[in-house]
């Protein structure tokens, strides 16, 4: 059983990462787990609310045709604890990998309790007494230790690790960890990940923590091509502010007061791309099982698409939008296509004059006019006959006085 100790204290400082000497003659750039939270393990008592990154799933309708059997994701991080009861038998340890004891070992030593908290998003058991489970929970975990809490882990280790998970059969690899130094398309982290594409396994890797400063950078390896990069959402569907931006994020994720499992029993809350990594892993595992035909780029795509989204398209905090597992899971019915931007208002028409409806019908207009003809006529009539008769009484009138009789 682990001794208690500060699972992910370390200061932000302590993760920052530095060259450190490769296996080879070569300097390779050491990875940082991407956790910035604070517990102890193990844990006396368990977590027994649902944590809010669970309470808007409908799990009726997420795990309604599976729940992730038969999918191997590979959780390359500070290995995974197999005594925690909900984790127990989601590993499978004689697949596992420890690149950082020099007399080998199967992965499941974890001093840190990163990896464990990693492994627990994406399949933890339901367990008695906690509302805490992963996202497939029948999913299997081969755990690779390539890293610990004081940066050991490099990109050449890493690569080792891929590589590894591959031959063990992954279809979904984890990477919640990250760097900033510069790693080119001939990189040996690069042409490990891109062996691991090629072999159909879906590789989603944590965008980093050092999204305070807003300034926009890239991190590897999830800024290779091919990679799902997973930024940290906050309860409101945005940018948690540790989480990195840049113009490789592919979609966000819940990162902020995660609940996951530690070494040895119970929860702790956790805060980093590093959780919002393995909550996407979960849901690509569950898509594996479900659409084993799919690839690699629609199984990404359809995460994306299904995304709930604060704005049109893709922006450079959350990609594009931040995963619903079950809208993932539910509107699955047509091979998935590229993500594009959601279509807006259609624009507006041009302004037409409106015509004034008449009073009267056509008939009833000539009608009308001929009304007035008459009307008319009939005065000149009667002018005429009274004009006729002032004349001739005038002339009458003159005759009158004209006589001398």
């Amino acid at each position: 059983m682990p001794q208690p100790s500060r699972a992910a204290a370390l200061p932000l400082a302590a993760l920052a990462l530095a060259l450190l000497a490769a296996p080879t003659a070569q300097a390779a750039p050491a990875l940082g787990p991407a956790g910035a939270g604070e517990c102890t393990f193990p844990m006396k008592k368990q977590i027994a609310d649902r944590p809010w990154a669970l309470q808007r799933l409908t799990f009726d309708a997420l795990w309604a045709q599976t729940r992730g059997k038969g999918v191997r994701v590979a959780v390359i991080d500070t290995g995974v604890d197999r005594a925690n009861p909900q984790l127990a038998g989601a590993l499978d340890a004689g697949a596992g990998r420890d690149f950082l004891d020099p007399k080998g070992g199967d992965g499941t030593t974890d001093t840190v309790g990163h990896g464990t908290k990693v492994a627990g998003l994406i399949a933890a058991r339901p367990q008695q007494g906690t509302g805490f489970v992963g996202l497939a929970p029948e999913a299997t975990v081969i755990p690779i230790r390539q890293n610990d809490g004081q940066g050991n882990g490099n990109a050449a280790t890493l690569a080792q690790a891929i590589d590894h998970a591959v031959a063990k059969g992954a279809q979904v690899i984890n990477i919640s960890q990250d760097t900033d130094a510069p790693l080119t398309a001939d990189s040996e982290l690069a042409k490990a990940v891109q062996r691991a594409l090629d072999a159909k396994a879906v590789v989603i890797a944590s965008a980093g923590n050092d999204g305070l400063s807003g300034e926009k950078r890239r991190t590897y390896p999830a800024a290779f091509p091919g990679v799902l990069a997973v930024a940290s959402s906050d309860r409101n569907n945005e940018r948690a502010a540790f989480s990195q931006p840049g113009d490789f994020i592919g979609i966000a994720a819940p990162g902020v007061d995660m609940v996951s499992t530690v070494p040895g029993f119970g929860q702790c809350i956790d805060n980093g791309t590093s959780f919002s990594a393995p909550y996407v892993a979960g849901v690509a595992a569950l898509l594996r099982a479900k659409h084993p035909d799919w690839s690699v780029q629609q199984v990404v795509w359809q995460i994306q698409n299904t995304a709930e989204r604060s704005v049109k398209g893709r922006d450079d905090y959350v990609g594009w939008g931040v995963v619903d597992p079950v809208r993932a899971l539910t509107q699955d019915r047509e091979p998935p296509r590229p993500p594009v931007p959601d279509p807006g208002p259609p624009p507006a028409a041009a302004p037409q004059a409106v015509p004034l409806p008449l009073t009267e019908t056509a008939q009833e207009r000539d009608e009308r006019i001929g009304t007035y003809a008459l009307g008319i006529t009939g005065l000149l009539i009667a002018v005429i006959a009274v004009t006729a008769t002032v004349v001739r009484e005038a002339r009458r009138r003159v005759g009158r006085v004209g006589r001398t009789d």
